[in-house]
């Protein structure tokens, strides 16, 4: 494809399609549906699919450095086998508010994984940002968020970026990756600094963070001081999440959701849930597995 065409390269009809991650072990990408729910793979050279339904809304997926997957379902944090099936279970942070579910979520250098919770259509911030680390223990980082999202690195590790979608906004934490700690918040991008609101995210080999605009039909890429860069339009409203991946990470793979689109506005978007694919002119980094 031309640098920056955007390609429909899958017309998977997903509800809300988020996470995409490239898994080098067997060059595909997986990404999740969240009301499907379930777990879905693609191999871009083939375009053989995969799918593992879900018992339950499912947020996020990362590798495990042991094999197999870590998922994020509403009832907590499993290990996955895709050969088998099998879920097995980690840590259930929100054990006592089983209507609240965990949603975006990604690995540090050093395997921790991040993932934050959120009740859907709350007026009231219920959901936390939380650490699960190599040794199974989980830690509560931030409280009182409402919609968790970008989460991401950059390049050298001492930035961690995250954001509450409904605030409108990106923060960027000073990172200690020895320890995982996070320093005091910064604003990166507020209201207004690109179309729509900042959903999934990703940080390329420049070190520029790439934003999924939810209802700004675009990716934005933002310089690491903060400034928009550019932006890449999409045919799409909805668009939760980005990553790199195909050969040398240098394909951008977006995912879409038709959830909440009336029937004329789905007649506007007769594209809407599905997986997207450019090529941005930029290579990514490799995600890290789950360590535990």
């Amino acid at each position: 494809m031309a640098a920056a065409e955007v390609e429909c390269i899958l017309d998977c009809r997903n509800i809300l399609g988020e996470g995409p991650i490239w898994d080098s072990r067997d060059n595909r990408l997986y990404w999740v549906d969240i009301r499907g729910p379930a777990l879905l793979s693609l191999d871009p050279a083939s375009g053989a699919t995969t799918r593992w339904p879900m018992p339950a809304p499912i947020g996020c997926a990362v590798p495990r450095a042991s094999g197999g997957w870590v998922v994020a379902l509403q009832t907590g944090i499993h290990g996955f086998d895709p050969a088998t099936g099998t879920l097995t279970p980690l840590a259930a942070p929100e054990a006592a508010q089983p209507e609240v579910r965990l949603n975006d979520g990604k690995c540090d250098r050093r395997g921790r994984f991040w993932v934050g919770s959120m009740r859907d259509g709350s007026p009231t911030p219920e959901g936390s940002l939380y650490r699960l680390d190599g040794d199974l223990t989980c830690r509560r980082v931030l409280p009182e968020i409402h919609v968790p999202n970008s989460s991401a690195w950059s390049t050298d590790d001492r930035t961690f970026y995250f954001a509450d979608t409904r605030a409108n906004s990106i923060q960027a934490f000073p990172y200690d990756l020895a320890t995982g700690e996070l320093g005091a918040a910064r604003l990166f991008a507020g209201p207004g600094s690109a179309p729509g609101f900042p959903d999934g995210a990703t940080v390329d080999s420049d070190g520029c963070l790439w934003s999924a605009r939810w209802g700004g039909s675009a990716v934005a890429r933002f310089t690491p001081e903060g400034k928009l860069d550019r932006i890449l339009p999409l045919p799409v409203s909805q668009v939760p999440s980005c990553a790199f991946g195909g050969p040398g990470l240098s394909t951008l793979f977006v995912t879409s959701a038709a959830i909440g689109l009336s029937p004329a506005q789905l007649e506007k978007e007769p594209l809407a849930g599905s997986l997207f694919a450019m090529d941005p002119g930029v290579r990514g980094l490799p995600e890290p597995p789950f360590a535990g």
